[in-house]
């Protein structure tokens, strides 16, 4: 059995990357909605502060911070997962080990986290986050792209160039 080990500062913040099991699906973009919903829901229950999200099409990343005294964004994660699994009524093909434990095979099992290490570092992952659907080339402008915490940040006045902290990231500079 694999033994993974994480990162648990309490009140940390953190840069997520969470897929489908199968690339290249359509399924969070096709139900938008209830993902939001259960993204709600789940948020209600055990709130963090999001830094930034974008939902692709078989993928999404985020930036949180978690409250002081907690580090528990696996539970957050798979609450967010099982509701929004169950809501759909979605299903895949199942290993026999995802069977056993009665997985409905949507998602990956794991998920990717970074403990975020400073300013420059947070800069780049919210880039990276509003960055990527343009790097998929979903659209030619990260504004462009409906699914993005990019909005609520213009809505809010934050002006920030996704392009320039997207490179950083991806040039491990940040």
């Amino acid at each position: 059995m694999s033994f993974y080990r994480r990162l648990r500062p309490s009140g940390a913040t953190y840069f997520f990357t969470v897929n489908l099991a199968r690339r290249g699906d359509d399924t969070l973009t096709r139900h938008i909605d209830l993902l939001r919903h259960a993204y709600r829901v789940t948020m209600e229950e055990h709130p963090v502060h999001c830094d930034a999200m974008v939902i692709l099409p078989d993928h999404l990343h985020a930036v949180w911070t978690l409250p002081p005294g907690d580090a528990d964004y696996s539970l957050r994660w798979r609450k967010l997962k099982g509701r929004f699994t169950h809501w759909t009524g979605l299903a895949c093909p199942a290993s026999p080990s995802k069977a056993r434990k009665r997985e409905a095979g949507l998602w990956q099992r794991r998920f990717w986290e970074h403990v975020i290490r400073d300013d420059a570092d947070h800069a780049a992952h919210v880039g990276y986050c509003l960055w990527n659907p343009v790097k998929h080339g979903l659209v030619a402008a990260a504004e462009d792209w409906p699914f993005s915490s990019i909005h609520r940040d213009r809505r809010a006045g934050v002006v920030f160039d996704a392009r320039k902290a997207a490179e950083l990231a991806e040039a491990g500079e940040a």
